[in-house]
């Protein structure tokens, strides 16, 4: 039976675009399966104190360039050359991650792989309806029905639930990952989670 990886996960963290692709050629690699967990990170943030890297560590000296050198380094290493850091960073992603949500989790992955893109390289308007819609429908969705459901108090209260419970396992940020009751946090952890799966 394969191994699952959850990835804890929200649209506005730029280390969750980072941590997709890698984490997929990991699953191949290892024959595991990746559950995407839908969270909202303003929500976690307010749960856990968390705040932004960059608003976090702001007065300590040389940490944000550090930083800064090491995304540059994930990015060449992973050849992920067409990231673009989002101008309205950092922006409300509730109507993603409610989409997320409405999504039917065998098809998350797809979602991610069609609003990724859109997001960190090409800086769509994520608050945006008509603009997310545009990108869903070149990605096969039924946009439409998607962008109704994110409206479903069912669908607003799961993602409230997710959140909570990620923050009660111990999550407090993006990426967050479990292999069963084991935790890891960061792209940096990529490859400890291989190891785990047994790569």
């Amino acid at each position: 039976m394969a191994k699952t990886v959850e990835f804890i996960f929200d649209f506005s963290a730029p280390n969750g675009y980072l941590a997709w692709y890698p984490l997929k050629d990991i699953a191949a690699r290892t024959g595991a399966d990746i559950a995407i967990t839908p969270v909202y990170l303003g929500g976690m943030h307010k749960l856990t104190g968390n705040a932004p890297p960059m608003m976090r560590d702001a007065d300590v000296k040389g940490k944000v360039e550090y930083a800064r050198l090491e995304f540059e380094r994930f990015l060449e290493k992973h050849g992920l050359t067409r990231f673009r850091m989002h101008p309205d960073l950092p922006f409300n992603s509730i109507l993603v991650q409610r989409a997320l949500v409405a999504c039917d989790a065998d098809r998350r992955g797809a979602m991610l792989d069609c609003l990724l893109p859109a997001i960190w390289e090409d800086n769509i308007a994520v608050g945006d309806p008509e603009a997310v819609a545009a990108v869903l429908e070149r990605g096969g969705f039924d946009a439409r029905a998607l962008l109704e459901r994110t409206q479903d108090a069912s669908v607003k209260q799961q993602l409230a639930d997710n959140t909570e419970k990620a923050v009660e396992r111990g999550a407090f940020g993006i990426p967050t990952f479990f292999i069963g009751d084991e935790m890891f946090f960061g792209k940096e952890r990529l490859g400890q989670i291989e190891e785990m799966l047994g790569g």
